[in-house]
């Protein structure tokens, strides 16, 4: 009775330690997109030596180092594609490498970079600054934010670099905002947008950019030039404030800005993300070029994901690209064991719809799924990806053609050892009018 008494003890406490080292499972409380979502990952028979094949394929942008990641690109004036990013996850020496052929191949980057660019603290942003003088010819500008590491120390404030000669040459980098300037600030993702400002409808050399902070409030900030060329950005201010408890609800970040119009309206909508992910991507509305903004609501099902990047295509539909966040029940469906935290991921997402589409809270037209990452484990591709993905450089080329980039596991094999997974950056080449007829073909 004794042994047998003991032995029961030991089953109970097995039990009571079990249960307390379990973590509770958050629900899938989103719904599910219903628009169709064309598979890019793996060519079927039928389009081999198509004209469709180029959709399927994957140019590598750099695959030489254990990681790199979280891509920016520009187009230049000569057609070519200009791509950055950091030596590491989110930080690291930046890189970059240029295409001459859009986006087929890709070569040396920018031939000597300024020495400050070493110390690059965060994922570089890169845009085009088109002035309205009919004097100043555009400058490239790249941003790049000091936030917090760890234990690491920093001071804050974010820095840029300004070319103006098409990416040949760049300055050395400046910072703004440090711990030494009277509205010290510690950002991240600077500047996850760039929009050029409009005074009494006409488009102006102003640019208002966009960051976050750890806390999650978002500010803005505003880019002009002083009569000797030089950058000068106005103070930070919380831009959001109004709306702060669902700013706090929903940890919002990285937010897109798109303009109404193919770019030349008077409305812009902003897209963020939702990193509580414990609701959808935040969108809202400003028609006084960003000085307030209508209250937010939850994006569809189908737009929701994190670091969004937008862009028109000729025909005026917009083609934004993200990092797929699914929390409805399809994702509940193919979430293993292990998941916790109440979503999965597609991985490497595109939407292709209209701004009326963002206005209406419309779904869409469709979703790309560009390529599948890998997870850990995984053999073949699935409707669960790997997360670690979705930042994307991409531009649109003059007959249409859409280059998009980013970073992710693109090979089940590509592993540093058993424990660490190695990443690459590659780029595809889409032209909707392909994938138009594409989907077409699936809602037969």
């Amino acid at each position: 009775m004794k042994k047998i008494f003991c032995t029961l003890l030991s089953v109970i406490l097995i039990f009571t330690l079990l249960a307390g080292c379990s973590t509770e499972r958050l629900a899938f409380t989103g719904g599910d997109y219903t628009i169709p979502e064309l598979d890019l990952s793996v060519i079927p028979e039928e389009y081999k030596d198509s004209k469709y094949e180029y959709l399927y394929e994957l140019s590598v942008v750099d695959n030489s180092k254990d990681y790199v990641a979280h891509p920016d690109s520009v187009l230049l004036k000569n057609g070519n594609i200009l791509t950055m990013y950091p030596e590491g996850h989110g930080k690291g020496a930046v890189q970059t490498k240029i295409s001459t052929d859009g986006g087929l191949t890709w070569g040396d980057g920018v031939k000597n970079p300024p020495p400050s660019w070493e110390n690059s603290r965060e994922t570089p942003t890169v845009y085009r600054l088109q002035f309205t003088d009919g004097v100043t010819d555009d400058k490239l500008i790249m941003i790049s934010a000091n936030p917090k590491w760890g234990d690491e120390p920093t001071d804050g404030g974010f820095n840029c670099s300004v070319s103006a000669d098409e990416g040949e040459t760049w300055t050395e980098f400046e910072t703004f905002y440090d711990v030494n300037s009277d509205t010290p600030v510690i950002p991240i993702v600077a500047m996850s947008s760039l929009t050029q400002l409009k005074e009494n409808g006409k488009f102006v050399d102003k640019w208002m950019g966009l960051f976050h902070d750890a806390d999650f409030y978002n500010y803005k900030t505003i880019l002009t030039f002083d009569k000797d060329g030089n950058p000068q950005w106005s103070a930070p201010e919380k831009y959001f404030a109004q709306y702060r408890e669902i700013e706090q609800k929903s940890n919002m970040c990285e937010v897109e800005v798109i303009r109404s119009e193919q770019g030349q309206g008077d409305r812009l909508c902003l897209i963020s993300r939702s990193n509580s992910k414990q609701m959808n991507s935040l969108i809202s509305f400003s028609d006084d070029e960003g000085k307030s903004w209508s209250e937010p609501v939850e994006a569809p099902a189908a737009l929701n994901g994190e670091r969004h990047k937008a862009e028109y295509t000729p025909d005026g539909r917009l083609f934004i690209t993200f990092r797929s966040i699914e929390r409805g029940k399809k994702a509940e469906e193919n979430a293993s064991r292990k998941v916790t935290g109440g979503w999965i991921s597609e991985g490497w997402i595109a939407w292709v719809g209209t701004f009326e589409d963002l206005e209406q809270g419309n779904e869409g037209q469709y979703r790309i799924k560009l390529a599948h990452i890998y997870k850990d484990g995984q053999r073949k591709p699935a409707y669960s990806a790997e997360a670690d993905t979705g930042y994307c450089g991409n531009v649109v080329l003059d007959d249409g053609t859409i280059v998009t980039s980013t970073y992710g596991k693109f090979n089940p094999k590509d592993k540093i050892n058993f424990k660490t997974y190695k990443t690459s950056i590659c780029s595809k080449r889409i032209n909707l009018n392909d994938s138009d007829e594409l989907v077409e073909k699936m809602n037969k």
